[in-house]
C-alpha cells in the first residue's frame, strides 16, 4: 500500500476528533456561552463520577473475557511502561526547564499519561470502517478493535484517576498549604504571611492541641509500659512488648487514616473497571447481564447509553478548555516544547523499540491491529482528564489549557505521520 493511501487512512480518525474538539471550542466562546466555566466544572464532575465509570464498566463487560485477558496480557505491561518512561522524562523536564513547583504535577502528568481512553476508542473503530482498511474484514476488525480499545480505556482511566490525578493533587495541596508543615507534628511556618489571620491561627492552634493530646496519650501509654517492665518473669516482658507494639500499631493506623483519603485511592473509574472485568470474566454474571437474550440485559443497555456520552463530552470539553489557552495565560515556551518533545517524539520512538522487541521475542500475538494499538499508546497526546484534575483543585487551569492547545494542535499532524508509519510497520 503506497504512502498516500496510508496517510489518508491515518488522517480520517484524527479529523473526527478535531471536528468534535472544534465544536467544543465554539460552544465555549462568548458568542454562544454554552460551555462556560461553571458548566464545564459541572460536566467534569459528571464525567468523573458517572460517564467515565459507566463507559469503562460497559465496554469491559461486553468485550473482555478470561480468554481475551490472557491473550492481551502484554497491553497492561505496555501501558505501565508508557507511564514509567513518561514520568521519568517528565521528571527530567521538570529539572532541566526549572518548572515552578505548582506546575510540576501538571507537567509530569502530561508527560506520563496519554489519552488512552478517548482517542483509541474513536480511532480504532473508525480505522476499521475505512473502505481501504489494511486490517482485514470490517466486522472482525471492529469487534477486536473495540475489545482492544476498551481494555486500553480501562487501564488508561485507572492510571489517569489513580496516578496523574494524584500527582496534580499532591503538588496542588502542598502549594496551597505552605503555612503548615506536616512532619511528626504540626508546626507553623514563620515566613508565612497568613499567620496573623485569626481563622488561620485558630486552625493551627486546634491542630496543635489535637497533636498535644495524642502525644500525652502516647506518653501515658509509654509510662504504663515502663511500669509494666518491672514484671520479673519472661512472660511479663513478652506481654509488655506485645502491648507496646499494639500501641505503636494503633498510632500508626490512626495517622494513616488521617493523612490518606481512600476515596482518592479508589476513584469511580477504577471501581467501574473492576465491576466490568468481573462481569466479563465470570460466565454467570456475563450470561445474566450481557447480550440481547440476557435476563437483566436492560441494565447493561442502560449503562451503555450512559457511557456512550463520555467520549463526545470529554472531547468537546477539551475544545472548550482550549479557549482558556487563548486568553493570555503565561507558560514558558520551554515547558510546552518539552512536553511536545516527550509525547510526540521521544515516547513514540521508544515505543517502536519496545513493541518490536516484544514481537521479536514472541510476547505479542500476530494481529496487526493489536500491534498497531500498542504502538499508538506511546504516541498519544496528554490525557484529557488532566484538565479535569486541574479544575478539581483550582491549580494550573490556564496553564493546562495552553499546554493542551499546543499539544493537541501538534498531535493533529504528528499523530497522522506516526499512524502512517505504524500501519506500514505492522502490515
Amino acid at each position: 500500500m503506497d504512502f498516500w493511501k496510508l496517510f489518508v487512512i491515518a488522517l480520517m480518525p484524527n479529523l473526527k476528533v478535531l471536528l468534535i474538539t472544534i465544536v467544543g471550542t465554539f460552544l465555549a466562546t462568548n458568542h454562544f456561552d454554552i460551555l462556560n466555566v461553571n458548566v464545564r466544572k459541572n460536566m467534569n464532575t459528571m464525567v468523573y463520577f458517572v460517564f467515565s465509570p459507566a463507559l469503562v464498566c460497559s465496554s469491559l463487560a461486553r468485550t473482555i473475557t478470561l480468554r481475551s485477558m490472557i491473550k492481551l496480557w502484554f497491553m497492561p505491561v505496555s501501558i505501565f511502561l508508557t507511564v514509567v518512561i513518561g514520568t521519568a522524562l517528565g521528571w527530567l523536564l521538570v529539572k532541566i526547564a526549572r518548572v515552578p513547583y505548582h506546575l510540576r504535577g501538571l507537567v509530569m502528568g502530561c508527560c506520563a499519561v496519554g489519552n488512552l481512553g478517548n482517542l483509541p476508542l474513536i480511532i480504532i473503530p473508525a480505522m476499521c470502517k475505512e473502505r481501504s482498511s489494511p486490517f482485514g474484514d470490517v466486522d472482525v476488525c471492529y469487534r477486536n478493535g473495540l475489545a482492544y480499545a476498551s481494555l486500553s480505556l480501562a487501564f488508561g482511566s485507572i492510571l489517569v484517576w489513580s496516578y496523574a490525578f494524584n500527582i496534580v493533587r499532591i503538588y496542588s495541596t502542598q502549594e496551597s498549604s505552605t503555612a503548615i508543615k506536616v512532619d511528626d507534628e504540626f508546626t507553623v511556618n514563620p515566613t508565612s504571611t497568613t499567620e496573623t489571620d485569626p481563622e488561620s491561627f485558630s486552625k493551627c492552634s486546634t491542630r496543635t492541641i489535637v497533636t498535644t493530646e495524642d502525644r500525652s496519650l502516647t506518653n501515658n501509654s509509654v509510662n504504663q509500659l515502663e511500669i509494666e517492665t518491672t514484671v520479673p518473669n519472661g512472660q511479663g516482658e513478652k506481654e509488655t512488648l506485645l502491648k507496646y507494639l499494639k500501641i505503636k500499631l494503633t498510632k500508626y493506623l490512626q495517622m494513616l487514616r488521617k493523612r490518606s483519603n481512600l476515596k482518592l485511592l479508589f476513584p469511580p473509574t477504577l471501581i467501574g473497571a473492576i465491576v466490568g472485568l468481573i462481569i466479563g470474566i465470570v460466565p454467570q454474571f456475563r450470561n445474566l447481564l450481557v447480550g440481547g437474550s440476557a435476563l437483566l440485559h436492560v441494565l447493561q443497555d442502560s449503562l451503555i447509553m450512559i457511557g456512550d456520552a463520555c467520549v463526545p463530552i470529554m472531547t468537546m470539553l477539551v475544545g472548550a478548555n482550549l479557549i482558556e489557552g487563548l486568553k493570555g495565560e503565561r507558560v514558558q515556551l520551554s515547558h510546552i516544547l518539552g512536553i511536545i518533545a516527550v509525547r510526540n517524539i521521544a515516547l513514540p520512538a521508544i515505543g517502536v523499540a519496545i513493541v518490536k522487541g516484544a514481537i521479536h521475542f514472541g510476547l505479542i500475538h500476530g494481529d496487526p491491529l493489536y500491534q498497531f494499538l500498542l504502538l499508538l499508546q506511546f504516541a498519544l497526546p496528554p490525557a484529557v482528564a488532566i484538565s479535569t484534575s486541574t479544575q478539581f483543585f483550582g491549580n494550573g487551569e490556564g496553564e493546562c489549557s495552553i499546554i493542551m492547545l499546543a499539544t493537541y494542535s501538534c498531535a493533529a499532524v504528528s499523530l497522522t505521520l506516526w499512524f502512517t508509519f505504524f500501519i506500514w510497520l505492522v502490515i
